[in-house]
């Protein structure tokens, strides 16, 4: 990359990007991969990492990010094991660490597989070897940089249990000389210590020949003397031997454990590169969340589409969107306004979302925007005014610009920012339309920034050149910093100075200086102006109509398919209770049959014979005019409740089979009453039989698809005062709170509780949008201190 090109990376705060983007990087690699990340010229290569990107968020939605926090840099650690080196605890500390998060890793990708999500990601998650074995290994044996634990041998523990056997003699013995009152006396103080690794007492020194032993240290002041009384020398000896088997048995164990480390070390050095590139991507993803950001479509033409699109520096919940086109219908754009107005940030913006586009990174703007690859960004913008080369704000401007003009070429995207300004504007007008008009012929595409009303004029009457404003408010004296393509800027200098006390007189003075031809200009300016704010009004009502109907047509689809749905659960749960019935029918019929049939034997004439036959035939067809009926699923109407009790003698009809019975016991306990129906005897439920009485007079009835094993009473179940919706996808989230507010307004709830979980919060931002437009919701808010904090939402019904 040239060294122009990567000054205006550099004008275009590229870098302060790449910063933020390294902030969310967990390993050291992967922030350096931050930091030296460029735009790529490939679109193929930059649709797969912006794809990645995407797959990362995706996760992150229903999974959470995985843990890169025991990542670690191995790689001089591996090459010294490889040579033969002994690793120290604290290096094989770090392999452990690395192994543990790449065994994370992987479980993470398997899991999410096991969801049903299938990513680009997931040759990533494929790759990680992780060696649980070396893991456990290293982590048993090693309990800190300062500490091998007794299991990491079983020689290293029986040395320690020798030594701390040895060190309870020693310290007997010289406990002893310290609550002796014969030696106490000697002693400038009570207490056992050590000196050379072995222990000792504190001796007044005039005292030296009272306790026989040997002298290891003597105090500054030469008053104490450190002794080894001759009584534990051995014991110290001893304990001196433990020491060093211990030391050796420890060096043993890291060398055993070094060895093991050296043969995986390809495996570990490969987990470390997947795992560092795993924690770049998902560091974009989150760098994508915090900037509300999305992916856009790389064009393959030469134009640039940027919609409500924001510069990611500036308070995302602040700055004011903007819509930004180049490359189209036109190649050129001439943006006009006021200072501090935003023609500035407009620019910026513009270069700055294509160079992180071009990186593989999300854009804060609407995902239908769409971004071309350039082949270089070039952009003069800022004070560029140097004392050291002496050189005026114009001519620092101008040396920049000269060497734009000589790189420039095809697929080239240029930026000037306050075009011409710093020197004579007669002259300065004239300089920046040469600039364009040269840019425009070396195939470049131009937006500049400019107060020049020469180039306004010039955006107007030439073909492929645009002029864009920034918005400013006349009345408050403050720019709205919207961005209006098509609409040359007004001149607010009269207006404001109007406004600050400027005697009209002198405004009167000063557009006596304005030539009529550019008082004219401003004029028809300002009548522009004024009808795109009527316009702009009639649209902004028009869209907030279209979204309402929009809304009500949404809503009205979601309760079709919801009534559908209910439908169908009622009819296939009708279908199995009229299967059932009629299994329980033929069973009854066929145990009347058997009978009949040994009545038949029994019988001694034909008469008897055809009457058996004719009763037979009658059940049968009784039962499949029944099974007939329960199948079509036919529309009926039902009758209200009987208005008395039932009582025995009332004729009744059977609704599940169709045919009229006579009541022998009234209803008991369970609902039931008994009825004969022909020659059978059977319990029917009560809501299952109808009394035929003398017709009264019409009352209203209500009409529906009858299930198939009859009509019965749907009951709604009464809805609970929460919903869970942990785990789900957005989309899958907001059906089911739409059918739970449904089932809650049936049952008169007023109060109910949505738990989303916390998350990333853009299942909980879903969901509250979505309930801000429900008609029936009253408010909506975040759970308080006790009800679940922000992973639950209350909402509050009308």
């Amino acid at each position: 990359m040239s060294k122009l090109s990567e000054k205006s990376l550099k004008t275009l705060e590229y870098y302060t990007i790449l910063d933020m983007l390294a902030e969310h990087c967990v390993s050291r690699k992967a922030k350096q991969a931050a930091k030296a990340l460029r735009p790529l010229h490939d679109a193929e290569d930059v649709r797969e990492l912006l794809t990645q990107t995407d797959d990362a968020k995706r996760l992150m939605t229903t999974g959470g990010a995985p843990a890169f926090g025991g990542i670690r840099e191995v790689s001089a650690a591996l090459s010294r094991a490889e040579m033969g080196g002994v690793l120290s605890t604290r290096e094989l500390l770090d392999v452990a660490s690395l192994l543990h998060a790449a065994n994370q890793v992987r479980k993470y990708g398997a899991e999410q597989q096991e969801k049903g999500l299938t990513t680009t990601l997931d040759l990533y998650f494929s790759r990680i070897n992780s060696n649980k074995y070396l893991e456990e290994k290293i982590n048993r044996a090693i309990i800190s940089e300062e500490e091998i634990a007794d299991a990491a041998s079983t020689t290293l523990a029986n040395l320690r249990r020798q030594m701390r056997a040895q060190n309870v003699r020693v310290r007997e013995t010289l406990n002893h000389f310290v609550s002796s009152p014969t030696y106490s006396k000697y002693l400038q103080e009570s207490l056992i210590t050590q000196r050379d690794g072995r222990f000792v007492i504190p001796v007044k020194s005039e005292h030296r020949g009272d306790i026989p032993g040997m002298v290891h240290d003597v105090s500054s002041s030469g008053a104490t003397l450190f002794i080894e009384p001759a009584q534990v020398v051995d014991a110290n000896n001893q304990l001196k031997i433990l020491l060093g088997k211990e030391k050796a048995e420890i060096e043993r164990i890291l060398a055993e454990l070094t060895a093991d480390v050296a043969d995986f070390s390809d495996a570990i050095a490969a987990d470390y590169d997947v795992l560092c590139k795993l924690d770049f991507i998902f560091a974009k993803a989150r760098f994508s969340f915090a900037l509300n950001a999305c992916a856009p479509e790389i064009s393959e033409t030469t134009q640039v589409n940027l919609l409500r699109a924001r510069h990611p520096l500036l308070d995302q919940k602040k700055a004011v969107p903007i819509d930004i086109a180049l490359g189209g219908e036109y190649d050129t754009l001439v943006i006009t306004g006021p200072n501090t107005g935003g023609k500035t940030v407009s620019l910026k913006t513009l270069g700055l979302l294509c160079l992180m586009a071009a990186s593989g990174l999300h854009i804060p703007a609407n995902e239908e925007s769409s971004v071309c690859l350039f082949q270089n960004i070039y952009a003069d913008i800022g004070d560029e005014q140097s004392i050291e080369q002496s050189l005026s704000t114009f001519s620092a401007h101008m040396k920049n610009i000269v060497a734009i003009m000589d790189k420039c070429g095809p697929d080239d995207l240029i930026l000037f920012d306050e075009l011409g300004a710093g020197t004579d504007p007669e002259e300065g007008a004239a300089l920046a339309v040469a600039i364009i008009e040269y840019g425009r012929k070396m195939c470049s595409l131009v937006a500049a920034t400019t107060h020049y009303s020469e180039l306004k004029v010039f955006a107007l009457t030439t073909e492929g050149v645009e002029n864009a404003s920034c918005e400013f408010d006349v009345r408050t004296l403050q720019p709205t910093y919207h961005l209006l393509t098509g609409v040359p800027g007004k001149s607010n200098a009269f207006a404001i100075s109007k406004r600050l006390g400027l005697p009209p007189a002198i405004i009167d003075r000063a557009k006596e200086q304005i030539s009529a031809e550019n008082q004219r200009f401003e004029d028809v300016l300002e009548t522009l102006e004024r009808e795109r704010h009527q316009l702009q009004k009639q649209r902004e009502d028009a869209d907030r109509l279209r979204r309402t109907a929009q809304s009500e047509k949404d809503k009205a689809v979601t309760l079709k398919g919801r009534a559908e749905d209910e439908t169908d659960a009622i009819l296939e749960k009708a279908r199995d209770q009229a299967e059932r019935i009629l299994r329980e029918a033929r069973m009854a019929s066929e145990t009347v049959f058997a009978q009949l049939d040994e009545m038949k034997k029994k019988a001694e004439t034909n008469a008897a014979d055809q009457n058996l036959a004719a009763a037979r035939a009658a059940l049968r067809s009784t039962l499949g005019q029944a099974e007939k009926k329960a199948m079509r699923r036919e529309k009926k109407t039902v009758e209200p409740d009987s208005v008395r009790p039932l009582k025995v003698g009332d004729t009744v009809h059977l609704l599940n089979v169709g045919v009229d019975g006579v009541v022998l016991k009234p209803e008991d306990k369970d609902g039931t009453v008994y009825v004969q129906a022909g020659i059978l005897k059977v319990n029917v439920p009560l809501n299952e039989l109808r009394l035929v009485e003398k017709k009264k007079p019409a009352k209203p009835k209500t009409t529906y698809r009858a299930p198939a094993g009859g009509m019965r009473e749907i009951k709604r179940a009464h809805a609970k005062s929460e919903l869970d919706v942990r785990g789900m996808t957005v989309e899958e989230a907001l059906l089911e709170v739409d059918r739970y507010l449904s089932d809650c307004l049936m049952s008169h709830l007023d109060l109910v509780t949505i738990i989303h979980g916390k998350g990333t919060g853009a299942l909980r931002a879903a969901i509250q949008q979505h309930l801000k437009h429900d008609k029936h919701v009253r408010s909506v808010r975040n759970g308080r201190y006790g009800e679940g904090d922000l992973g639950v939402t209350v909402v509050e019904l009308k």
